[in-house]
């Protein structure tokens, strides 16, 4: 029996694939800390030991005085300490780079709700627990829960980042390896959380493309947020060429809006979806409260993202890679993501299309 078993544990990975630039790193501090841990265990245990015998109770024992040595002390309080920092400064850098998305980075919008992953991309293509993504192109996604808290997990990509509801949260990786790799939310969101799983598709950049290339068939997300806007009646006080009885919203997208109460905030995305929801919660100078209805309830986390897409389009400064109109922008790696491409091509998996 045992001889039947010994298969199955040869085929079971200790660890999930290493698909992303980033996940190399990652790993790297993570057999750091392993390292440490394991030494210091030892060197513990070693002195534990050691002293329980060199010690140890005897008939006739004469104790003698033992003096300080402030070598001994400075050793294992600086040691320790310089390691400490090593650890602070790897582990800061690492954060900070996930805190700062390319800005070229392909944006694609993920929403959680009990229990599945709503995605959409810029051309208005929707998956619903899957996601399509180009090998050598940064990604960055920008995310919103619906109902509870979820987190957004891809273990070979080593990203994680907890979806809470009222606001967008973000994260960003670069695919280096085709394959298809798991999709997980690792927060418990109810009865049914562990059914909300799903797969990731890195593909090399001209599948991709190719794939792509069938569009939404209801148009981009900004068409889709367009329309959204019409219907909702907010051309008759946003004006696009004039000022109405609301802020002009041509070219504001990234810009500073002064505020009635002094202040100066950006208006990126997470301005524009609470100005989208709650709009008396920042009132733009020379304006009146109270003019714009309140659309929290009306609106769901996906309409909200077509508005946003639909803002950004009225802004020509805004990133060919995060303009939602359109085309999906053409991917061109980098060299070295063209190389590394090119040696995982034989290995590859087959990705799957499941668009919806």
């Amino acid at each position: 029996m045992l001889a039947n078993l010994l298969p199955l544990f040869a085929d079971l990975p200790l660890f999930p694939p290493v698909a992303s630039k980033q996940a190399g790193q990652i790993d790297d501090l993570y057999w750091f800390l392993v390292a440490v841990s394991a030494i210091m265990t030892a060197v513990i245990f070693i002195g534990v030991v050691g002293f329980a015998f060199k010690y140890r109770r005897r008939a006739n024992a004469h104790p003698t005085q033992i003096e300080g040595s402030t070598v001994l002390e400075l050793t294992w309080s600086i040691l320790p300490f310089l390691v400490m920092l090593v650890m602070f400064w790897w582990g800061a850098e690492l954060f900070f780079q996930a805190q700062n998305p390319p800005k070229d980075a392909m944006e694609v919008f993920v929403t959680g709700k009990q229990w599945m992953w709503k995605v959409q991309y810029p051309d208005g293509t929707r998956e619903i627990d899957a996601l399509h993504v180009p090998v050598g192109q940064p990604v960055k996604l920008t995310m919103a829960s619906e109902d509870v808290i979820h987190s957004f997990s891809i273990p070979a990509f080593r990203v994680r980042h907890d979806v809470v509801p009222g606001h967008y949260d973000n994260l960003w990786f670069t695919p280096t390896k085709p394959g298809k790799y798991h999709l997980f939310c690792t927060e418990y969101c109810g009865n049914q959380h562990a059914g909300m799983v799903g797969w990731v598709y890195a593909m090399e950049p001209r599948e991709y493309t190719k794939w792509a290339s069938g569009g939404g068939g209801e148009g981009s997300l900004a068409d889709q947020g367009e329309a959204l806007f019409q219907q909702n009646g907010c051309s008759t006080c946003h004006l696009l060429d004039q000022q109405g009885r609301c802020p002009m919203l041509r070219g504001i997208y990234n810009k500073p809006v002064q505020l009635a109460d002094g202040r100066t905030v950006t208006a990126d995305d997470a301005y524009l979806r609470e100005s989208i929801l709650d709009p008396n919660a920042k009132i733009v100078s020379g304006f009146e409260p109270n003019i714009m209805p309140n659309f929290k309830g009306q609106l769901s986390e996906e309409n909200v993202i077509q508005l946003i897409a639909y803002i950004k389009s009225l802004s020509p400064n805004t990133p060919a890679s995060q303009q939602a109109g359109g085309a999906p922008p053409p991917i061109t790696p980098s060299k070295g993501a063209r190389a590394a491409s090119a040696a995982n091509a034989a290995g590859g998996a087959t990705s799957g299309q499941v668009k919806q």
